[in-house]
């Protein structure tokens, strides 16, 4: 089981909580990136982030300076969002940092696909951005963050003879907003396994997901996975978190509905 989710806009800098484990798996790619967006100028990167001045200065001075090699931040702890914070990873055990390294994958425009302990520096560059010389991010990065996600890097071509072959395919849980699930629900093919988890609320009838609850709630999915080493799609169920329980009547094998109870 793969468990994907979104990066967070703002990041810091700690080098001492946790400790790095890995390399992003694609730093070539990365570079390729960075070497870009230093040669736009100081409008054009704030036009792309669209943001206020203050954030475009700090992040036009950190792609300037930026050593993709030094002063780095495990991925987990470098992005500080509200997904983040309710996830808690500085405060896991070690077989919760274990679970989350094998099972979590983290989806960047800049990066492509992160491991929780892969080194990183931070950095401001969304998914659906027109960036880099060859048009949008979804088309610079192709299938790759797909194949790493069901594969990973040294499984990849295996991944390719095992599809033809007819071998079963991978199950994906997917705690990603739609601008980073997109990238890698594309490629799915029909040996996958793709389940969408909703957290919300019923409203004249419908689910309504509201965009701060369901990041505190992606956060707290991943930390159930991780102390209860999840590896079942059936113990997704059991998660009882912040008010909210399974709903098995709006559910689907493809999306698995929590509603939040009513106080």
């Amino acid at each position: 089981m793969k468990i994907i989710i979104s990066p967070a806009k703002k990041m810091n800098v700690d080098t001492d909580t946790l400790a790095c484990r890995s390399t992003p798996v694609f730093l070539e790619q990365t570079e390729q990136l960075l070497a870009w967006m230093r040669q736009l100028t100081f409008e054009q990167a704030k036009e792309l982030w669209k943001c206020n001045d203050r954030i475009a200065e700090q992040n036009y001075r950190r792609f300037q300076e930026m050593n993709l090699n030094r002063n780095l931040t495990p991925a987990v702890i470098a992005y500080e969002g509200i997904q983040y914070q309710y996830m808690a990873p500085a405060v896991f055990g070690g077989s919760e940092t274990d679970y989350i390294q094998e099972h979590l994958r983290i989806l960047s425009g800049f990066y492509g696909v992160l491991k929780p302990f892969d080194g990183v520096v931070p950095y401001r560059l969304e998914m659906q951005a027109k960036a880099s010389e060859e048009g949008d991010l979804y088309k610079f990065w192709g299938d790759r963050l797909y194949r790493e996600v069901v594969y990973g890097e040294e499984r990849a071509q295996e991944g390719d003879l095992n599809r033809k072959a007819g071998k079963k395919g991978s199950f994906i849980l997917n705690l990603a907003s739609k601008e980073y699930s997109r990238c890698v629900e594309k490629y799915l093919t029909p040996e996958d396994t793709f389940l969408t988890v909703v957290f919300g609320g019923l409203a004249d009838g419908k689910v309504k997901q509201k965009g701060t609850l369901a990041k505190m709630a992606r956060g707290e999915m991943v930390r159930y996975l991780a102390e209860n080493a999840v590896e079942n799609p059936e113990k997704i169920k059991g998660f009882d978190r912040l008010g909210y329980r399974f709903d098995e009547g709006l559910s689907t094998e493809s999306e698995y509905i929590f509603l939040k109870q009513e106080v």
